[in-house]
């Protein structure tokens, strides 16, 4: 896979080179090329932003620095290698508050596109004719990491490198990793433990111990069950009954949940209603 990530402070990617994409950069897997925003302004103040029109508070970035920055890394002017229009076509994706949230279905979606373009905007934001004129010739996904607000895109833009990159083949040292994490079955993952057997007097659950592979199985998807009800009752509501067995809606029956024909819904809510 390609990354190709524009911003005005390149130094902000450092970290790319450290832990599990740094190895996928040295082994070829990942190729990650950082731009300066700035080496596409024309005036001697190497200007990227000005004042918004309707007035307002902030600065928002020019739509002509980013046109040409754009059309550069999409058409490899920059140094890259895209001679011919039948070489893979880029996806651009514009970290944003106002985008769709960022899932672990998007990154696998994301994690499938052979190129990927990020647009690190900064102060109240990128000029919206940016996005609509970049999608005349790529996919744009605009996309926020949550419900809050950052100073740019740079932080949500390594969030989602990092979630997109581990999904790559060869990248984990052991995939079944992915089968067994958050949100790989809708629930959050249950909770893990190691050596030492007692720690401050909290010992590891027995089951853990017992060597009864079925029995840590269901012990397992019963907690990811109990913690997801806990933290994220939005995603239980989401679940489909068609993917429960039997312990599973007993279980969740115990935490308040029934089974309707339109899904679930917390018996609370089904009164309520």
């Amino acid at each position: 896979m390609r990354m190709d990530i524009i911003t005005i402070f390149p130094e902000y990617f450092d970290p790319l080179n450290l832990s599990l994409v740094g190895k996928a950069r040295e082994a070829g897997v990942l190729d990650i090329r950082v731009h300066d925003l700035r080496a596409w302004t024309s005036d001697r103040h190497r200007t990227v932003d000005d004042t918004p029109y309707g007035g307002g508070a902030g600065m928002v970035m020019k739509p002509d620095v980013w046109g040409r920055a754009l059309d550069a890394v999409a058409s490899g002017a920059d140094g890259g290698d895209r001679n011919d229009a039948s070489g893979p076509e880029p996806q651009l994706v514009i970290p944003t508050p106002s985008g769709r949230p960022f899932t672990q279905e998007m990154a696998a979606e994301l994690a499938d596109e052979p190129w990927l373009i990020f647009a690190c905007g900064r102060y109240e934001g990128i000029d919206a004719r940016v996005a609509e004129d970049a999608a005349m010739r790529m996919p744009v996904t605009e996309v926020s990491i949550g419900d809050y607000v950052l100073n740019g895109g740079e932080v949500a833009a390594l969030v989602i490198t990092e979630a997109v990159v581990r999904l790559l083949p060869d990248v984990l040292g052991n995939p079944e990793s992915l089968r067994e994490e958050s949100f790989a079955d809708g629930l959050l993952e249950y909770p893990v433990y190691t050596k030492p057997l007692s720690w401050r007097g909290r010992a590891v659950p027995d089951v853990l111990l017992s060597g009864h592979h079925g029995n840590v199985a269901r012990w397992r998807r019963d907690q990811a069950l109990h913690r997801t009800a806990e933290r994220r009752p939005d995603l239980i509501a989401e679940l489909d009954p068609a993917d429960l067995d039997e312990h599973d809606r007993a279980v969740l029956a115990d935490l308040g949940w029934v089974v309707q024909p339109t899904g679930l819904v917390h018996a609370r809510r089904s009164v309520a209603h």
